[in-house]
């Protein structure tokens, strides 16, 4: 039943992603695209689009637009319940544990190898995207003004998100 599969495939990402939804990309899209064949590159790449454009963590977001496009609506309920269960019973089994605990030697050596290796996994979702994406020097164009605008000025990211659909349309339309 692939509902029963859009759960465990999505539990799995949830159990092993360490650092929020960014960090989940590089898991979802092997699980989605390359073990289960559920969706092409360029369907992930819109899909992720669409999660970042819309309210609330993006890797709920894509579990619910994946679970959606892979077996409609309950496909979207079992696949964002897979991808929120380890997080909720992690955070429901630990919050009293890591006050006593987080000051340890041993967890904060811990938490210092972590972080680099989340910057890693966002740099390698980064990549995939950027391969799946950029697929002329109009498109590298955007990114780079994108990028530009997000890091120099005070422009908000929605404003830019609408500035790039904007030229979308001028330039592809």
């Amino acid at each position: 039943m692939i509902v029963l599969q859009l759960y465990f495939a999505f539990l799995k990402i949830g159990l092993f992603s360490i650092g929020g939804g960014y960090v989940m990309l590089p898991l979802i899209e092997k699980e989605i695209i390359s073990v289960h064949g559920w969706l092409t590159p360029a369907q992930f790449v819109d899909i992720v689009a669409i999660a970042e454009m819309t309210p609330g963590p993006v890797a709920i977001n894509s579990a619910t637009f994946i679970g959606y496009q892979t077996a409609g609506f309950w496909g979207s309920v079992f696949a964002t319940a897979g991808v929120v269960t380890p997080s909720l019973v992690f955070i429901l089994l630990i919050a009293k544990l890591m006050q006593h605990f987080y000051q340890n030697r041993w967890v904060q050596a811990g938490f210092t190898g972590l972080r680099p290796a989340v910057i890693g996994l966002i740099a390698s979702a980064a990549i995939f995207v950027a391969r799946t994406t950029l697929s002329d020097l109009t498109a590298a164009l955007f990114a780079v003004a994108a990028f530009l605008l997000l890091t120099f000025t005070r422009l908000h990211p929605i404003l830019v998100l609408a500035l790039a659909a904007l030229g979308g349309i001028l330039v592809y339309g």
